[in-house]
């Protein structure tokens, strides 16, 4: 069997608009007076929330001054430059948060993914990628027209530049 690519998640259900930025991550509330809050990430890249960091949102960017562990394994307290008081950090409430995509050769973006040729290990085409859906066990890639599922742990490898992604998939998944 093929090495398997390294693996990131950036689920396409939270892709931006924009070519040129990933949505990363979400404000889900105010924590504390001093103008924190929590963010859900979206992604595995811990560095998006190193201080110093600048984020994208519908409202302009923000700064990371500091983050850290919050409640849950996908959750950050996080302070913003300019952000000093519980109204501020009410005001980004459900705010989107984005970034551009990281240079990490090796690693499997899933924004890559979407519209992916999928081949087999023999080579036979399976279809085109529609969208990546997260699931606890792993994330699925979603086929178009047959809507087959293939769990992201079968991806062998894949070439961003001629589009492809390769899996090894047990015998008899896709069949109906």
């Amino acid at each position: 069997m093929a090495s398997r690519p390294a693996w990131t998640s950036s689920t396409t259900e939270f892709g931006s608009g924009s070519a040129d930025l990933l949505k990363i991550g979400r404000v889900t509330k105010a924590h504390g007076l001093k103008g924190e809050v929590i963010v859900q990430l979206w992604t595995d890249q811990l560095e998006r929330l190193r201080a110093g960091s600048v984020l994208s949102s519908p409202s302009g960017p923000l700064t990371v001054v500091a983050s850290g562990p919050g409640p849950g394994s996908d959750r950050y307290i996080v302070s913003f430059a300019g952000c000093a008081d519980r109204a501020a950090a009410e005001r980004l409430r459900g705010v989107e948060l984005s970034a551009e995509a990281l240079d990490q050769p090796g690693t499997l973006w899933v924004h890559e993914l979407v519209g992916a040729l999928v081949r087999d290990v023999d080579g036979v085409e399976l279809g085109r990628v529609a969208a990546v859906e997260a699931n606890p066990a792993s994330d699925l890639l979603v086929l178009e027209e047959s809507g087959a599922l293939i769990p992201l742990h079968f991806v062998t490898g894949h070439d961003t530049a001629a589009g492809t992604v390769d899996v090894d998939i047990p015998e008899g998944l896709l069949d109906l």
